[in-house]
């Protein structure tokens, strides 16, 4: 779950501007998926409902509508406020086809199968109190055992939109972490509230992903390497040193192998070669 306060102020800046808070929403994961992968154009798949344009009796009909399409943002020196009305409005103009076949878009893309058209997607779901009184009534007497969800792409986040506050779900491929893709995406939207609020032009591509902790980690975490050595030896003499004491332990270079003996040997051979030319 998201802090209350970073769902009020989302949710407010959304009223002001005149968008949906699923807009926002959309403009902070392809931050992500852009500041993850390098690019300031990303492309990436979301879910759309379905019912829009399905006609009427839509909302009585049985089976599902549910549909995935691609959508292309551009996380660039535009500043923030124009990147949300951009995507508002892509969001919008991709209702139009909201019942076209993946295939089509793939089609229409020019990216050549079997590549994906996106291998990230977002889910913006909304879980009102109002459907889970309902769901309790329909399933009055009934034990509930569990249930699991999967997807086939390597990287799905589901913002789960409760009416009055915002949760976060990740369903990722190993070894990525889904707290870290969740934290990315707190990050993000914190930053996008804060920039709506008090800089409303700053580059969007400015916004940063990296929550405290995960930068303290990658700058000062990862970057401990110093360790203590006998400084007074050379390093030819380290090294015969170790083999000594592992002469069957092993190097590996691309898909050679060799003991430390044997590389040792091998060195010799090569120092009394070279010492005949001197």
């Amino acid at each position: 779950m998201l802090p209350q306060a970073l769902n009020d102020r989302l949710r407010q800046q959304a009223r002001r501007l005149g968008v949906s808070l699923a807009s926002l929403c959309h403009l902070a994961w392809g931050q992500v998926v852009a500041r993850a992968s390098g690019r300031e154009q990303v492309v990436f798949g979301t879910v759309l409902f379905g019912r829009m344009h399905a006609g009427a009796g839509a909302d009585r009909a049985l089976g599902l509508f549910i549909n995935t399409l691609p959508v292309r943002l551009d996380l660039d020196g535009t500043g923030v406020e124009a990147s949300v009305r951009t995507t508002h409005a892509r969001l919008s103009e991709l209702l139009a086809h909201e019942h076209a076949s993946l295939a089509l878009a793939q089609r229409c893309s020019g990216v050549a199968a079997p590549a994906p058209l996106f291998s990230a997607l977002l889910n913006y779901r909304h879980n009102t109190p109002a459907l889970a009184c309902e769901a309790d009534d329909l399933l009055s007497g009934m034990e509930w055992l569990g249930g699991e969800e999967r997807t086939n792409y390597p990287l799905t986040l589901s913002v789960e939109d409760f009416g009055e506050a915002l949760g976060l779900t990740a369903q990722v491929a190993e070894p990525v972490s889904a707290d870290r893709v969740c934290g990315y995406m707190q990050q993000v939207l914190e930053q996008l509230a804060e920039a709506l609020e008090h800089a409303p032009n700053r580059p969007v591509r400015e916004l940063d992903i990296l929550p405290a902790a995960e930068r303290s980690y990658l700058l000062e975490d990862l970057n401990r390497t110093a360790a203590a050595y006998p400084s007074e030896r050379c390093i030819h003499e380290l090294f015969e040193q170790q083999v000594r004491r592992a002469p069957e332990a092993s190097l590996v270079h691309e898909d050679e192998r060799l003991s430390y003996g044997e590389l040792n040997a091998r060195a010799n051979r090569l120092a009394h070669h070279l010492m005949r030319w001197v």
